[in-house]
């Protein structure tokens, strides 16, 4: 059986459009997905539509499910919810999570599906992916009790590493941003915040998510000695200049990275992608995480939106595409 699907489509740097597929029907062990929502990552992915991704890292930065080459023409996406068509009995009719681009339908292999917890919208599941992401980084980081933590940078990534380490005991915790908006966002988190000039210095832990040299500058300013900044930002083609003269040696602080492509060796032994996104699901069961979502928009408006984003005229976290009102459904 033939079906037909829409995708969004990254024509070349700057230009996008949407795209007629062909689909056939599911073949053994996969499942066809209908699509109810997904979402945009403005960090990562308005660098992808702007055409940032350098040319050595065009094999890392292959999304799952990405179809063409960087800088385009490329299907590029990873948050993708919807519901399940066809497939095994167990899970027609399932919404489920996927790391799927923008598309009306897609037919992917079971193992590539997470479902949805029952208490958690599929509006706020869009999530998942970037939940994902911090969780990562908070097992990368591994804070303590009492721990003194500031996030420097108040996106998307950021503002979900803030919401994982307010549920830690006794932490001083901190979010950063030079925007006097986020400190709406920081609120609905339960999490103090700070302008870069204002913040709380001496800590222990900085995770660094603002992908600007200012902000790592800023991160590592705040450190406590022995001090650790954990550097979760992409910054693409850019190259980052940081002032490891001065003080860094002698107060013995260190950088570290993080991405979410491998499962921290500091998880749990045996955990792998499936418990990671698993968890990831789990944790979106918070109502207070709808506050990273900032916007939405019907599917078949993301190629005017799209250089919105990129050019920063939309200020969003995760911007959320519907497609239950579009005839797609």
């Amino acid at each position: 059986m033939n079906h037909s699907a829409r995708a969004f489509w990254l024509r070349s740097p700057g230009h996008g459009e949407i795209r007629d597929v062909a689909l056939a029907g599911p073949a053994e062990g996969e499942v066809l997905v209908r699509t109810l929502y997904s979402g945009v990552s403005r960090g990562t992915e308005t660098l992808v539509f702007r055409g940032g991704v350098p040319e050595s890292q065009h094999a890392a930065m292959r999304a799952p499910f990405q179809e063409g080459d960087f800088p385009g023409p490329v299907k590029y996406g990873y948050l993708n919810v919807g519901v399940v068509e066809e497939g095994p009995r167990e899970l027609v009719g399932r919404t489920v999570f996927c790391l799927y681009p923008h598309q009306s339908r897609y037919a992917v292999p079971v193992s590539a599906v997470t479902v949805v917890p029952e208490r958690v919208p599929a509006e706020r599941a869009v999530l998942a992916g970037t939940v994902e992401t911090a969780v990562n980084a908070v097992w990368d980081a591994a804070p303590l009790i009492g721990d003194r933590i500031a996030v420097v940078g108040g996106g998307m990534v950021g503002c979900s590493v803030a919401a994982l380490l307010a549920r830690f005991p006794g932490v001083r915790l901190q979010l950063v941003d030079a925007d006097p908006a986020r400190s709406k966002t920081a609120e609905a988190l339960g999490v103090d915040f700070a302008a870069p000039g204002d913040a709380l210095g001496d800590c222990d832990l900085v995770v660094h998510a603002s992908a600007t040299e200012q902000g790592l500058t800023r991160s590592l300013e705040l450190l406590a000695a022995e001090g650790t900044v954990v550097e979760l930002s992409w910054y693409g083609d850019r190259r980052v200049a940081l002032p490891l003269g001065e003080a860094f040696h002698s107060r013995r602080l260190t950088v570290r990275s993080s991405q979410v492509g491998t499962v921290s060796p500091a998880a749990r032994a045996g955990r792998g992608y499936a418990e990671r996104m698993a968890l990831a699901l789990d944790l979106l069961a918070d109502p207070a995480l709808d506050a990273l979502i900032t916007g939405e928009s019907a599917f078949e408006e993301l190629p005017e939106l799209m250089p919105r984003l990129a050019a920063g005229e939309i200020p969003a976290l995760c911007h959320r595409i519907n497609y239950t009102g579009s005839g797609l459904t």
